[in-house]
């Protein structure tokens, strides 16, 4: 098990774009993913919280992101199409910034495809909490953070203060 330390908000290499990952990386990226999983399982331990991250979390610059929801999910150059003209409006984390929440707007349905680590194409309509939640992690690949997608000036509230917020608020928690 290899548990990686969690880039924070203010560290440089969170704001890059990612490189696709090619058939020829498929080696590395096993590694990648496991490191990714491994991190992500310990975050979720020690905090109560967290269901997916991107490898430029861990300082990989690569388009891969890994998900545990209903078990372990690692997508390789993960995209979207068919985007919905339905928005949603919701208070947003991020291991990379753990104590801050920010209000975000994100479009309800879409099309994720992407590839698995056997190099296999996958298209999934995605709706509700796994649209936002995958719309977090991809923006995260093209060095977009949550804080850059604020709805306003207003939109931002310590994790300490959420019960301010009303019960809509962890509605959809990273």
């Amino acid at each position: 098990m290899t548990v990686r330390e969690i880039l924070l908000l203010g560290n440089p290499l969170l704001l890059k774009p990612c490189e696709a990952v090619g058939e020829d990386e498929l080696d590395q990226a096993q590694q990648v993913a496991q490191d990714l999983h491994d991190t992500l399982a310990d975050f979720h331990a020690r905090c109560g919280w967290g269901r997916g991250m991107a490898a430029p979390q861990i300082g990989v610059l690569k388009r891969m992101v890994c998900l545990q929801v209903d078990r372990p999910l690692t997508l390789l150059n993960p995209e979207f199409s068919e985007p919905s003209e339905d928005m949603q409006i919701l208070w947003d984390d991020c291991m990379s910034f753990p104590d801050l929440l920010v209000q975000v707007r994100r479009h309800k349905r879409l099309r994720l495809t992407y590839r698995d680590l056997d190099w296999a194409v996958h298209s999934l309509h995605l709706d509700g909490a796994m649209a936002e939640l995958l719309q977090h992690e991809v923006d995260h690949l093209e060095g977009i953070l949550a804080v850059m997608r604020a709805v306003d000036g207003r939109a931002f509230a310590l994790r300490s203060q959420a019960a301010h917020l009303g019960a809509a608020m962890m509605a959809n928690p990273a």
